[in-house]
């Protein structure tokens, strides 16, 4: 994946060319390689791992099955307060969007839980109130965009979800907090398995809901708002690999997380390439390949749930 996300764009690198360009200084495409389509393809993978575990842990933390940071608003929530940093504040840089981003997400996350009836929410409910804070907040973004031109430019990607401006910088700032986020899913993984049987049953297993719930939305917030800080909302990502792992691997988040921290990446480049390919010689924006990846499965899962 790695090799075809170097290797698509507006000119075709075959393995050798993409080899050479990763490895002599000299070549002609090494600049192509490392400025260009090497982070842009990294930073595909980071922002696929993050999405997808975020969508697996909230599915498992309120047991619905049409849970993802895009559809519940969460990303939207990232967004709305990127945009108020760019044009309010004249935040124009991944380190000063961070903060912005995760307070949007925290929020939002702890919101939707809220609206939705927490503890009692059902998947109608939750994705009711998804759909109303996603709504709202788009359309905040949108109005703070008409209302100060200079900021378009500089968040115009957020509306769609995109790789393109990429760099290594961006990713090295992303890292750390989606290490962070990673290592708190992980280490909630064996709790919410026995937060999957109701809280009464938790506690008998010598598990803690409250303290669950609240590193499940600290991972979520790490997750879902420096992704969206990186390279805008993207959706579908965190609906669509749980289901797609879980098969293979049953409910066991000891084993779905792994799975998805690897077949997520993997996703989110290739829809990455997949956009490079039909848009050529342009471009489609990833966020928009994922949506209409996702959408068939999306309407499936609305029909079916309970």
């Amino acid at each position: 994946m790695l090799v075809l996300g170097i290797g698509f764009g507006a000119r075709f690198l075959s393995p050798g060319e993409v080899w050479s360009g990763l490895t002599d200084p000299g070549s002609q495409y090494y600049r192509i390689v490392h400025e260009m389509r090497l982070p842009r393809t990294l930073l595909g993978l980071l922002v696929g791992l993050a999405l997808g575990l975020a969508g697996a842990i909230m599915q498992a933390l309120t047991r619905n099955p049409l849970a993802d940071p895009g559809l519940l608003g969460i990303n939207a929530g990232a967004s709305a307060a990127v945009a108020t940093s760019a044009a309010f504040f004249g935040v124009a840089t991944f380190s000063g969007y961070v903060w912005f981003a995760l307070g949007g997400a925290a929020a939002v996350t702890a919101l939707v839980y809220a609206v939705g009836g927490g503890r009692a929410a059902t998947p109608a409910r939750l994705a009711l109130a998804g759909a109303a804070l996603n709504a709202a907040l788009y359309s905040y973004v949108s109005a703070v965009l008409l209302g100060n031109t200079a900021s378009i430019q500089k968040v115009r990607f957020w509306t769609v979800g995109s790789l393109a401006s990429a760099d290594f910088d961006t990713l090295r700032r992303l890292t750390p907090f989606v290490a962070a986020g990673l290592v708190i899913a992980l280490l909630a993984a064996r709790p919410l398995n026995a937060l999957s049987l109701g809280d009464d049953a938790a506690r008998a297993l010598g598990a803690r809901p409250g303290l669950i719930r609240a590193l499940v939305i600290v991972a979520v917030t790490l997750l879902c708002g420096s992704a969206t800080a990186a390279c805008g909302p993207i959706i579908f990502v965190g609906l669509l690999i749980p289901h797609l792992v879980r098969p293979f691997t049953g409910p066991d988040l000891r084993w779905m997380l792994p799975y998805t921290a690897v077949l997520a990446p993997v996703l989110l480049v290739g829809s990455d390439v997949l956009g490079r390919v039909l848009g050529s010689p342009g471009e489609l924006q990833v966020g928009v390949v994922t949506a209409v990846l996702g959408g068939p499965l999306f309407l499936y899962l609305v029909r079916v749930a309970k």
